[in-house]
């Protein structure tokens, strides 16, 4: 009897093992994100000489993938239309400096109603840290960009955080800029325009309400 049990104890001890063998050769399905346009937030951040402007713009979809709970890829799309301005409190000032901001001398939304950023590589940092680079496409000109950010999966949740450093001149937009423009003084333009991102992910084919 002692016997017998020695040899059942052996052979599930060898299916065991099989079976991990098995499940290590498996591959881990990817698992797919799509971005809440509700929950994501994107604020913008101009600067000149004489001080800055800020504003939120709605980012319009996108979505987070990730492998063996690591960021694999991505992408969102910006609503150009939502542009909107946080700093200005005088209505007329707040809707003439919006009226600028999507017309032919910044980002002619009328024709280009759309941006979007696509990832192509991402290079883990430890932990949620990651270092990304992407195609940013704005007025139908891409340009690659690079940026740190924080990025975390956890249950059916995923979120994002970076700061993404944009070169409007890259993109033709030349209002103002020293690079093109002399004797501009404090009416010139900073190039660099900073998009703070805060993307907020939910696994698909599951709720936001299930997330919680």
């Amino acid at each position: 009897m002692k016997k017998v049990s020695l040899i059942i104890i052996a052979f599930f001890a060898f299916v065991s093992l099989v079976q991990a063998g098995n499940d290590k050769g498996k591959k881990v399905a990817d698992a797919s994100y799509a971005v809440d346009t509700q929950s994501s937030k994107l604020v913008w951040t101009g600067k000149k000489v004489t001080g800055a402007h800020t504003g939120n713009v709605s980012i319009s979809g996108g979505n987070l993938v990730f492998a063996n709970n690591k960021l694999k890829s991505g992408s969102f799309d910006i609503d150009l239309t939502t542009l909107t301005n946080t700093d200005l409190t005088d209505q007329s000032y707040n809707e003439k400096l919006i009226g600028h901001l999507k017309g032919e001398d910044f980002f002619s939304v009328a024709k280009f109603p759309k941006a979007s950023f696509i990832i192509t590589s991402v290079s883990p940092k430890g932990g949620e840290n990651y270092e990304i680079a992407g195609k940013l496409t704005i007025k139908g000109i891409t340009n690659e960009v690079k940026f740190p950010a924080v990025v975390k999966a956890e249950k059916n949740k995923a979120t994002a955080q970076a700061k993404i450093l944009v070169d409007r001149t890259k993109y033709d937009i030349k209002f103002r800029s020293k690079n093109f423009f002399e004797n501009l003084g404090d009416k010139a333009i900073d190039n660099d325009f900073e998009l703070d991102v805060n993307l907020v992910a939910n696994q698909s084919g599951v709720s936001a309400k299930a997330g919680k």
